[in-house]
């Protein structure tokens, strides 16, 4: 490790996926450490991995390979897709403790998944949480858990499951009332606030500032909006200068919408995974309005811009018109 009260040296999982790319950027454009991409020796991202990001090959099934890599290393950040074999993160936790690397960023960026008992109706639990726990259990690393609730381009232009948007069908489905609010983040703030976090002090350098050491084992909330639904549908007929009677709009009960997505998925059908997910968050519980339920965000103390609704809501409609559902 370092022996300034800094982090230099960042090792990252996923540098060219979805909010991984953003934290890449953010932290290249921050200056402030050196980047290594952990990468499978045959991934096809090594073509297209970001000039400044310096390559170490691994081999997932050989633990001395991710030590080698890790070595050296003072943070660990973990972005990859959830559909990747469950024991990936347990390995990198396993090789960051062998290394001695003193902070692990998780493959969190999304629900708040200190609510445990939403995080195991959501079915999200029994991968992340053992993640945590085995941080903890081996004792020299300390995880830091970064919640941006959802990516809010990536979800109000996924689809009528997520936020209930069809753009291209001019339909809105309206979960409950329509006006239960959640926190949602767009992924240019993700990638800054990943930055920004590993930016600061390792221990306080004045009493009561700020520092990685606040979060040791713990939950770090930020977000860009923090809205409903109605709110998201206000935004939508602003941007796009429709009408309200321009688009057929239903009701659905959240809970009732969430039990049918999960029957549906364990019969079988993995589409249904995203509407149980989702629908779960929306429940009138507020469990996605982190800003209420944890005390407020850390955007101030990180330093993260305000940002503009519309812009962003421009940015999900064009996504939803080209049927994007990844990055």
């Amino acid at each position: 490790m370092s022996q300034s009260n800094y982090i230099k040296k960042v090792a990252i999982v996923g540098p060219t996926g979805t909010v991984g790319t953003f934290i890449a950027k953010e932290l290249l454009a921050l200056g402030k450490h050196e980047l290594t991409a952990i990468t499978r020796k045959d991934s096809p991202a090594i073509a297209s991995m970001p000039a400044g990001i310096k390559i170490a090959k691994v081999d997932y099934d050989d633990e001395s390979t991710l030590v080698a890599a890790l070595e050296g290393q003072d943070a660990l950040v973990i972005t990859m897709n959830p559909q990747a074999p469950p024991d990936t993160q347990l390995k990198l936790v396993r090789a960051a403790a062998a290394a001695k690397v003193p902070f692990v960023l998780p493959n969190e960026w999304g629900c708040d998944m200190a609510d445990e008992q939403m995080a195991q109706e959501c079915l999200l639990g029994k991968y992340d949480a053992p993640v945590r726990k085995l941080i903890e259990e081996l004792g020299v690393s300390s995880w830091i858990g970064v919640v941006t609730g959802f990516w809010y381009e990536y979800s109000l232009g996924f689809g009528e499951q997520t936020y209930g948007m069809d753009w291209v069908n001019r339909k809105w489905t309206f979960f409950d009332d329509g006006e239960t609010k959640m926190n949602t983040t767009t992924w240019p703030q993700s990638g800054r606030a990943a930055a920004k976090l590993l930016a600061l002090p390792i221990e306080p350098e004045t009493p009561g500032s700020p520092s990685l050491s606040d979060y040791k084992n713990k939950f770090i909330y930020v977000s860009s909006f923090c809205l409903t639904q109605k709110e998201m549908f206000a935004t939508v007929l602003r941007v796009t200068g429709t009408k309200e009677s321009d688009w057929t709009i239903t009701y659905e009960e959240s809970t009732k919408r969430f039990q049918e997505a999960q029957k549906r998925l364990f019969g079988g059908d993995r589409t249904a995974f995203v509407v149980q997910l989702y629908s779960r968050n929306w429940f009138k519980d507020g469990v996605a309005n982190f800003e209420a339920r944890r005390g407020g965000v850390a955007n101030d103390i990180l330093g993260l811009p305000k940002e503009d609704l519309d812009e962003f809501t421009r940015i999900a409609i064009d996504r939803n018109e080209k049927g994007l559902k990844y990055h």
